[in-house]
Formats: structure tokens, sequence, C-alpha cells
């Protein structure tokens, strides 16, 4: 009996066989890329033969003191479903409904990220999403200060109309876009994070930061990270969670138990760190019997993300997923009292920061007739559901930590391309739009460097049309990152689909997702497929000046100029003369030219087209209807 239990002892003592470890793309339902050779890593037992079996094709490697192995098989034409078999001589891994097709990874900030449930004719669009050989795989957001290995999640997903709400509508349309003309499975890989700037998505030593500083960063940020959430958990602590908060808008409610919170402000900056949920607003403001008998103007300033607003327990508005637009409701003297009332609004926070946020001149109560009258302040609050809890923070600012955690784990994985749509959050200032023009291409470079890939097809979406209060007339931000993006396009393969004329004034993330993916499909279908077809809009070749007019020639692209509704009068040009100062200005088609005149400027030395933030006026298209890029000649 003793040797029997110390042979079971010893037994127990011996490390249990693990399954060899692969990168999680290797996963069920994955597309490969056609036509290049497939690599395939992981980790495994030191030493042990690792072979991989694919298609009717294989080839074994054997994993290095540090357990860790690569190899490559054959390339593989269009096909499958087919299964990958990975055996250690242990416990096999297999793969199954494994495509071949065209794999592109789509990147950037949140217009990228923006899902189909959230765009034009979303429900129409979701039933349509028919097809399972559309294939996401969305990467989680996550952060590190140092290269990672493997990603922090995710998985491969057939497009259905079941799950197909929350893909990338861009690359969803995108990938539909190509099934029909390649024929073949798409897979896109999802690899974005809404506010991010370039800066996090590029490597330490392209922006040459000590690699040593960034681990010492991570760790000091963890430690913060883990104060806050400890900070937030006991603020939470004392609430029931979720709560009924069904007659939370109701003018007698007892407030005596919530907390308060100073507004405008995120309530982050409140204490209650990396709170993503809902949670409720409630204060009072106080009416004469006239005022309340001719209605009011209630302003609530900007609520990220939704918010649902009442007035003495009777809804006046609400907006859906406009995290940076002020709210002004139209509250009628039958919600009203003289003395005392009461308003309350449900926020619902998706990710980020959380709350009513702003200016305080944007919060206020105007009477009909009278002036505004301030609601900055302490207001109560409580939360009513935590849908997470994650310090987010400015990890998608800072320098690395997204490519070193979202991006680097995806190497070397085979892609077709990229596709991008990120730039918002480097717009802020002319100084960091003009970074962009050496950043842009750096990251370019980079990431080809990475994949072994010189030619990598690499397509970017042009920043719409949108109002962000930082245009001062003749100083556009965004103007001049859009002049940066447009820049890049000296390296080789590589196009631009310009939005401008698909942008909302009034929100940064236009609706009109489809138009965003043809386009990028168009630039693809001659980038990376090799067709010959009109794939962008209008771009200039040469400007001059002669007497009180400014002529602009284009490329001929293999469409003509036209006019966005017809007629050879294109609106959005401006001339300068020798004291730089802008007037609006006439312009006509004439063939591939276009004649600018303006009677305040008899002698233009420089010209314009679309130089704004929000260029709505921005007319110029060709006979595809693809719109020119907005320009400038000069470089003030």
């Amino acid at each position: 009996m003793i040797r029997v239990v110390v042979l079971l002892l010893g037994l127990l003592s011996i490390p249990a066989v693990q399954a060899v470890e692969l990168p999680r793309l290797f996963a069920d339902g994955m597309v490969v890329q056609r036509d290049q050779p497939i690599s395939v890593w992981g980790q495994a037992a030191p030493g042990v033969r690792v072979r991989v079996t694919f298609a009717g094709r294989d080839a074994a490697t054997q994993a290095g003191p540090d357990g860790r192995w690569s190899l490559a098989l054959p390339p593989q034409t269009a096909g499958g479903p087919h299964v990958m078999r990975i055996d250690d001589g242990t416990q096999p891994r297999v793969l199954h409904d494994v495509l071949v097709g065209d794999v592109w990874l789509a990147s950037g900030q949140s217009n990228m990220e923006w899902p189909l449930a959230q765009s034009a004719d979303a429900d129409a669009e979701i039933a349509r999403a028919t097809d399972p050989q559309i294939r996401h795989f969305k990467v989680p957001r996550a952060w590190s200060g140092e290269p990672q290995a493997q990603l922090a999640g995710g998985e491969w997903v057939a497009s259905s109309p079941q799950v197909a709400g929350s893909f990338s509508a861009v690359a969803h349309f995108f990938a539909r876009e190509l099934r029909k003309v390649t024929g073949v499975p798409i897979g896109i890989i999802d690899s974005t994070w809404g506010g991010s700037a370039i800066e996090a998505w590029m490597d330490a030593a392209t922006q040459g930061i000590d690699a040593a500083g960034m681990a010492g960063l991570d760790r000091q940020l963890r430690e913060e990270e883990d104060k806050a959430l400890a900070d937030t958990r006991a603020r939470l602590a004392r609430w029931t969670l979720p709560a009924d908060d069904g007659d939370w808008q109701s003018a007698g409610l007892d407030e005596a138990r919530w907390d308060t919170l100073q507004v405008p402000g995120l309530w982050e900056s409140a204490g209650w760190n990396g709170m993503d949920g809902i949670a409720w607003y409630r204060t009072t403001f106080t009416l004469g019997a006239a005022e309340a008998a001719q209605g009011i103007v209630l302003g609530l300033g900007r609520i990220d993300d939704s918010d649902t607003a009442w007035v003495n327990g009777v809804e006046v508005g609400r907006t859906h997923m406009q995290y940076n637009v002020p709210r002004a409701y139209a509250v009628p003297a039958s919600a009203l009292r003289a003395g005392v009332n009461h308003i309350a609004v449900r926020v619902t926070d998706t990710g980020g920061g959380g709350g009513i946020h702003g200016p305080e001149s944007e919060l206020f109560v105007q009477p009909a007739g009278g002036t505004p009258r301030p609601l900055a302040g302490q207001w109560k609050f409580r939360p009513a559901l935590v849908s997470s809890l994650a310090l987010d923070g400015d990890k998608n600012q800072r320098p690395t930590l997204l490519y070193n955690a979202m991006i680097h784990p995806l190497q070397p994985f085979a892609l077709r391309g990229v596709i991008w749509y990120q730039g918002e959050s480097n717009a802020g200032s002319v100084e960091r739009s003009l970074a962009y023009r050496t950043q842009f291409p750096a990251l370019i470079g980079q990431w080809r460097r990475q994949w072994d890939a010189p030619r990598l097809p690499f397509l970017w979406v042009q920043l719409a049309s949108w109002r962000s209060g930082s245009d001062t007339g003749d100083i556009s931000p965004w103007s001049v990152l859009r002049e940066s993006q447009t820049a890049t396009l000296s390296l080789p393969a590589t196009a631009q689909a310009v939005a401008i004329d698909i942008g909302d004034a009034a929100d940064i993330h236009p609706a009109n997702k489809q138009d965003v993916g043809k386009r990028l499909a168009l630039a693809a279908r001659h980038v990376a497929y090799g067709e010959s077809l009109v794939y962008s809009g209008p771009s200039p070749a040469d400007t001059t000046f002669a007497g009180s007019t400014a002529q602009v020639v284009f490329r001929d692209q293999g469409s003509a100029l036209a006019v966005r509704g017809g007629g050879t009068a294109v609106h959005g040009f401006a001339l300068a003369g020798a004291d730089r100062v802008f007037h609006p200005a006439t312009a006509t088609i004439e063939g591939h030219r276009i004649v600018v005149r303006s009677e305040a400027v008899p002698s233009p030395v420089a010209v314009r087209y679309g130089w704004h933030d929000d260029a709505p006026d921005a007319d110029l298209v060709n006979a595809a209807g693809l719109p020119a890029s907005p320009f400038r000649s000069d470089t003030w």
C-alpha cells in the first residue's frame, strides 16, 4: 500500500501535458491568405517536434529551448472549408472550417470601429449580412508597454444577421464589395480603438522611444489603474446594482442618499474611474408663473454617449450616440410649474468617458424671450448599471501601447492588405496635423517591414467633413491633416478614399459607411488586385495664375470633371492675393481644368478648394461621382 501511495504522489508531481499553444488568430472558422506561404507559429514543450497539416500539405519543425516554434506551409488557392491539424506528439490541436481567401487588416479609431448596428439603414443591412464566407475577427481593446506575443482575446465569426450588427460597418461593406468581384472568402481582422492617436499604433523604435522606459511606464500605469479601479469599486459597493430605475425621473424622488458631482465634467473626473454603463443626474431650477406658462429651452451640454431627459417626470428629449453634440431641448409649458422644477437625465456610456461635459455655457435654462440661466454646479448622481469596469483612460493616446497589444501579436499572419480610418484624434491643431505628414508614412513603412511585405497594399479614408470647432477661417487643422494624408500617396501601393462629401457637420461619426466601404473596395481593386478602373476622384496636377484668374489643371484619370448635382459651376473655391486673405470665388469647369475668379481678388496668387474642417459646398467630382480631395496651392 505504501508503494502505491508513493507512486501516486510521484505521478501527481509530474506537470500535466499541455496542448501546443497557438496565436488566437488560429481558431475554428479562420481565413488564411491565399497564394502566399501560410505562416504558423506557437508555443510547445522545449525541443518537441511540431507537425502542421493543412489542405493536403504539411510541414514540421522543432520547438526551441524556450518552446517557440514557427514554420511555413506552401501557398494555397482560394477555397475550403479545410481542417488544420497542429500535432506536437501529445495533444494535437485540430482547427475546423478554415477558409483560404483574402485577409484584410482593418485598423484605426472609431469610424473604422463603428458598428453596423449604428450606421445608416442598419436593420436592412444587418438583414442582408447573410454571406458566411465573410468572416470577422475583432481584436479586443488591450494595451501594453511591451510587445505581446498573444492577443487578449477574439474569435472568428461568420457573417449572419444574428451577429453582423457588431461588425465594423466600413470593413463589412468593404468585404461585401470585394466578395462581388473576387468571389473568394474575405477575412477581416478588426483591430481598432475609438479615439486613438496614430502614435499609439506605432512601435517604440519608429518613434525613437526607449523600450526599457516603456516597460517601466507599463508598471506605473498598471499600479495607478489598480488603485483607481479599487476606488471605483469602493464607491459602487454602497449601491445595489443593477438597480430598478423605472421611476427615477419623477419629480418627487428622494435623492437624499445620492452622491453629488460637479457638472459639467465626465464622471471619471469625479472618481468613477473606468465605469461604463448607466447613471442618472438630477438637479432643479426655479421659474416664475409667467415663465412657466411660456415654455423654456433646456441646455444640457454634451453627453457621452446617449441620454434621455425629463422635466418634472415628463420626457423632453433624447439623443442617441452623439457624445460631442450639445443638447438643447424645448420644454413645453405643460411640463413646467411655477417654483421649483426637477430635471432628470439618464445617461448611457458605452466606453471611454461618460457623463455630462462640455463648456459651462451649454448648460442653461432659457425662458422664452429671456436670457439663459446657468445650470452648471453640483448635481445629484448615482449609478444604475455597470456594464464594464476597465480603466482605458488615455491609453489610446500614449505611444506604442496599442501597437504592442493589438498589432504586434498579429505578425506575421499573412495579409492581402490594410484598410485604415484614423486621424480625427491627431487633427486638434495645425501642429499635430503637420506632424502626421511624417508619422503616417512612418507607420506604413514600419508595418510593411514587420510583415516583410514592402508593397503591402495600404488604403485609407481621408477625414470626412465635421464641424470641429477648431476651424478659424483660413486656419483649418482638419484640412491640414487631410493634406498630410494625401501627401502619403507618394508611397507605392497606396490609395485614399475621399469622404469630404459624405460627412456630417454635427456628428464626427457620419452614418453613411456604405460609400466609404465601396470607395475603399474600388481602391483595393486597383492597388491590390491590379484592375484598371476609375478608383479615385479628380486630382490637381498644376496651378497657374494669369491676370485675375487661377487655372487648376487636373490629371486625366479616365473620367471627366463634373459637379455633384450637375452643371459646370463648381463651389468650395477661394482665392487670395499677396495679402494672404482668402475670399470666396466662382469656378467653372473647362475641359480638364477649372478656372477660378473672385472680384475681391484682382491678382490672385493662391487658390484653395474645400479648405475647411466642414466643407459641405465642396462639390467637384468626376463622371463616376467620386469626389475631389480638398487642396491648396499655397504653403502658408
